[in-house]
């Protein structure tokens, strides 16, 4: 991890510079007799994460009656979580069970660009998701028009271009800094924590990463809450009981996992920086990284009719 050189002669004042090689993910150190434990809740909860969403994009993939834009969003958001659950869940289990913990710069780089990138890529495929809801219950007769194949596949590269864009200006940013720690006080390679170990004042990095929240949390919510607000007064004026409900419920399970997602990422990216402490940093975290992947897919086929007739079909049975 740390590599201490020497240079100089006798005539000369001898100054010793410590080089950075790679760092300590401490993790949930903290909880050290509750590692197991935390390893074994974690565990099933990656293996429920990565089974659902691969339940839900496989059964997309075959159903005819999901081949809709609601449907396809619900895919590319299942996929990108997916590779999001990837990401991060593998390592922190290794760590829980006295595995190496300790990460390469290049490691910490590569696992902090593709957090970075699925994390922003999945706020705006809510929003893409939010949109699609709202032209479905506010303008249903033009409905398959306005959401094309085209406009649908033009918002999911949308989404992931600026995943990206804001994965690669945040970690050239994070990773010009020169670092003099090694102890990341956390179980992923994440902006804020990597920041905390560089010798210089990183002030300038933290105005990049509040300005870059900003635009990428606020502004997605935005326009959740002007597209939630037209969904409900459009609902509200639908003549019939049932009509409302059926409106109302299309979107309840979209909307829980927005609160959810965006609830936690705003505490995390959007707070003072030493408001918390690093166990409620954590905790944060944990909900935003690891149950949040969960919820999509259990909010989606336990709340979704059509899910769950699809899953009986393809199983080759029927309701009663």
């Amino acid at each position: 991890i740390l590599l201490h050189f020497r240079f100089g002669d006798h005539s000369m004042m001898r100054e010793n510079y410590t080089v950075i090689i790679g760092f300590i993910l401490q993790g949930f150190s903290s909880f050290h007799e509750h590692q197991i434990t935390l390893f074994g809740v974690f565990f099933a909860l990656y293996i429920l994460t990565l089974a659902g969403n691969v339940i839900i994009v496989t059964i997309i993939q075959i159903d005819h009656h999901l081949h809709t834009p609601m449907y396809f969003f619900l895919s590319m958001l299942s996929t990108s979580e997916t590779v999001y659950t990837l990401v991060i869940l593998p390592r922190m289990l290794s760590n829980l069970v006295g595995m190496s913990q300790s990460v390469s710069l290049a490691g910490c780089a590569t696992q902090m660009f593709f957090f970075v990138t699925f994390c922003i890529t999945n706020c705006f495929l809510l929003t893409a998701m939010g949109y699609d809801r709202c032209v479905a219950i506010c303008n249903p007769l033009r409905y398959t028009v306005i959401m094309n194949k085209r406009v649908c596949v033009q918002l999911v590269l949308g989404a992931c271009s600026i995943g990206l864009i804001v994965a690669i200006t945040q970690v050239t940013s994070v990773f010009r800094l020169p670092f003099c720690a090694t102890k990341v006080a956390h179980f992923v390679c994440d902006i804020r924590p990597v920041m905390k170990l560089s010798c210089i004042d990183t002030t300038v990095n933290e105005v990049l990463t509040l300005i870059i929240s900003v635009l990428v949390l606020v502004v997605p919510m935005g326009l959740l809450f002007i597209s939630y607000v037209l969904i409900i007064s459009t609902s509200l004026k639908i003549a019939s009981v049932e009509g409302q409900k059926k409106a109302f419920a299309t979107s309840a399970s979209h909307l829980t996992v927005i609160i959810v997602h965006y609830g936690c990422a705003s505490i995390a990216y959007l707070k003072p920086k030493s408001e918390n402490t690093r166990n409620q940093d954590q905790l944060i975290s944990v909900t935003y990284t690891v149950i949040t992947p969960l919820l999509n897919p259990v909010v989606y086929t336990l709340r979704n009719k059509e899910v769950k007739d699809a899953l009986f079909r393809a199983t080759g049975r029927k309701l009663s």
